[in-house]
């Protein structure tokens, strides 16, 4: 009787793990999700922060394409008239041009000069007949006096009897206008998209990456290590951030977007810096990182390895933060004359050129700049907002 009494329970006990197991696997079941995957779950319940994502996105296509050439590859082609308007505003009138309806304009003789010594001479040697007279100078489409007008339509002639290139005639107007140079501004503000957010995606991945390393130094380890990263620190926020890169610039006396990229690199890291060593000091105490330390792991295996992956959104919401940043400061670089150089296209160069433009009442390259940085600093700014929503644990 009692053997059968001890061996029940051993019975059961089969019974009871099994019943336990099929009620885990069971479909109905729940599982706790991840801090990634609730993040997902309320970005994808922010309706706002979806359509600013795929407008980012499509940003980034964009510069898939035209990195690799499949998009305004031929942006510095001469295609159109100097200046010419956007199509909905129709072709300038021979008015605004300068110029009447006659286009062979002969210019008008130059003023003699009432302090050239050889004025009277050459008078009398034009009247006698022994120095000739140089034909009429035609004024190009513009008014303005050619004076390689007769070598150039002798070149052409040329260039048609041997079957050469002509040149060929350049459109009066565009989608959305032409500069200076006759380059569609469609075409430009494409390719100029292109270096703005390389630089603001580079520089941000840089500045993040230093922010991060120095902060998790600096916070995990304490001491004489966090002083000496704070006075670097303090160094780098006793400047205005704007004054910061100019002066950089100023000093290295390099253009181009590597460049760019270092500058901007190397002076935005501290905000990055301040929170990840915040939330190191928060985290190094925490019973996970104790264990950690009792099974002998090292130093970097608790920063990186189980501290990290828990502070982890904080460095991805300012790498997104970052970039709207970087691409503002380039901006403002190449728009001061410290950015690209020439031959290479941004928005900072095209309102640097804009500038002059619109003086002259030429208004498109100013707008197709400025709306195409302020729809994706816009776009990245929302989606910004709602990753730090959305990656906050406090939020249910």
């Amino acid at each position: 009787m009692t053997q059968s009494i001890n061996s029940a329970p051993a019975q059961a006990a089969p019974e009871a793990t099994a019943a336990t197991v099929a009620l885990n696997s069971a479909p109905g079941a729940t599982h706790s999700p991840g801090l990634w995957a609730l993040a997902w779950r309320r970005l994808r319940a922010d309706h706002v922060a979806m359509a600013a994502m795929a407008v980012v996105g499509l940003y980034l296509i964009m510069l898939v394409l035209s990195a690799s050439g499949l998009l305004a590859k031929d942006w510095a082609k001469e295609i159109g008239v100097n200046y010419a308007p956007p199509t909905f505003m129709g072709a300038q009138t021979d008015a605004e041009r300068g110029f009447s309806d006659n286009d062979a304009v002969v210019a008008a003789p130059p003023p003699e000069n009432p302090v050239d010594p050889l004025r009277d001479i050459l008078r009398d040697l034009r009247k006698s007949g022994t120095v000739a007279i140089a034909p009429p100078v035609i004024a190009n489409d513009y008014g303005i006096a050619d004076p390689l007008a007769a070598e150039m339509a002798e070149i052409r002639a040329e260039l048609a009897k041997k079957g050469g290139s002509v040149v060929q005639a350049r459109l009066p107007t565009l989608p959305f206008g032409a500069d200076k140079w006759g380059h569609d501004i469609i075409k430009k503000t494409i390719k100029g998209a292109e270096t703005s957010i390389i630089v603001g995606l580079v520089a941000a991945l840089l500045a993040v990456a230093l922010g991060t390393i120095f902060g998790a130094v600096s916070g995990y380890f304490g001491g004489w290590i966090d002083d000496a990263f704070n006075w670097f620190y303090s160094i780098f926020t006793s400047i205005p951030y704007l004054l910061l890169i100019l002066a950089v610039a100023a000093v290295l006396q390099q253009k181009g977007v590597m460049a760019i990229v270092l500058i901007l690199g190397l002076t935005g890291w501290t905000g990055t810096y301040r929170l990840i060593r915040a939330e190191y000091m928060k985290h190094k105490s925490r019973e996970y990182v104790m264990a950690a330390d009792a099974i002998g792991a090292s130093h970097w295996s608790k920063m990186f390895g189980h501290i990290f992956p828990n502070v982890s959104h904080v460095s991805l919401v300012q790498l997104s933060i970052s970039v709207v940043g970087f691409i503002k400061s380039e901006v403002i670089l190449s728009f001061l004359g410290f950015g690209v150089p020439v031959g290479v296209v941004s928005w900072g160069s095209m309102l640097n050129e804009a500038q002059n433009e619109l003086i002259l009442g030429k208004w498109w390259q100013l707008a197709a700049a400025s709306i195409a940085m302020a729809i994706l600093v816009t776009a990245f700014s929302l989606f910004t907002d709602a990753l730090r929503d959305a990656l906050d644990p406090k939020l249910k």
